[in-house]
């Protein structure tokens, strides 16, 4: 196999982390691009890797540091903005890709893999689901034949680190009652170790260029039925119940102005539909691993962890 040089945008977050781990076992060399580079020093245990403060917003370090490399990755992505208009979406997808393309053109990067989301669309309402069709739209099409371009649209993602199912288990413990936004909403979680291992190898199989793969777990899963298994599976013993769709946008629209943005208007228009792949869609890459066989092993480990931790504390 070919030894590549890779530079990897988004490469500090929970995917980035795995896919950095998967390129450096098979002797790829990458450069990780971060405005915090002591924030993630972590990485450094990585013998082949590099890690280098740069501002992936800035157009000028990016084409310095795409010099020489053999393929561009970027992960990164917003699932909410600061603000209530679109800019901040618009920022961090739409403006990105533009500067991304533009600095793998100067450098005549050959290769980009790009993480776009399922349901990404320019005609979607959601900020988040729009731009992120807009941006995999603009790499596609401003590639012009020059940059084999491979982009990623999973579902939501799960695994260790991850900020959906964490999230929720962290709710429940506060929570003897919840009332769920867009239960009824399906998702078709895929484990961030299958998503790594197709996108490590997509790099050269050419039957990915150019392509837009579509990414989903084995089985389908409402909200509703997604949040009563952590509960399950953390043994809390939880009222879940579903709101009316009223009810759901007005909950958005309360907590869209509490700090930190635990739900948003934004999140709510994209929950207005399932998360799911057609079976056409994911024939040729599927991910086989199911949230059963995952999920137990960090959530319960991060209890008996916590349960240990407090039973030393009392005895010092």
């Amino acid at each position: 196999m070919k030894k590549l040089s890779i530079c990897i945008l988004g490469g500090t977050g929970f995917v980035g982390n795995r896919l950095c781990a998967e390129l450096v076992t098979r002797g790829h060399h990458v450069k990780v691009l971060t405005r915090q580079r002591e924030r993630h020093r972590a990485l450094l245990v990585l013998p082949s890797l590099e890690l280098i403060q740069a501002d992936v917003h800035n157009e000028n370090d990016l084409k310095h540091e795409f010099e020489d490399c053999d393929a561009v990755i970027s992960l990164i992505g917003i699932l909410n903005e600061k603000g209530h208009d679109g800019n901040g979406f618009h920022t961090a997808h739409v403006e990105l890709a533009r500067k991304v393309i533009s600095a793998c053109s100067s450098n005549k990067v050959p290769r980009l893999l790009h993480m776009s989301a399922l349901n990404a669309h320019p005609d979607e309402k959601s900020f988040y689901l729009r731009t992120k069709g807009e941006a995999e739209n603009y790499v596609h099409t401003f590639a012009a034949n020059k940059i084999s371009v491979t982009s990623f649209r999973p579902s939501v993602i799960f695994g260790a680190e991850d900020s959906f199912i964490n999230r929720f288990a962290a709710i429940l413990k506060f929570a003897p009652v919840l009332p769920l936004a867009c239960a009824k909403t399906k998702f078709a979680p895929v484990y961030v170790n299958d998503v790594v291992q197709i996108m490590a190898n997509a790099l050269t199989d050419k039957h990915t260029f150019d392509r837009r793969i579509n990414l989903c777990g084995p089985k389908q899963y409402s909200l509703k039925q997604l949040v009563q298994y952590v509960a399950d599976t953390s043994d809390l013993n939880r009222i879940i119940f579903g709101l009316p769709n009223w009810a759901s946008k007005l909950q958005a629209n309360i907590l869209e102005y509490v700090p930190g943005k635990p739900f948003s208007v934004d999140n709510y228009l994209s929950l207005q539909k399932d998360s799911i792949c057609d079976e056409s869609t994911q024939s040729d890459y599927p991910c086989t691993t199911s949230m059963e066989s995952i999920v137990p092993g960090y959530l319960q480990n991060k209890a008996k962890f916590k349960q240990f931790r407090a039973k030393r504390s009392n005895k010092l």
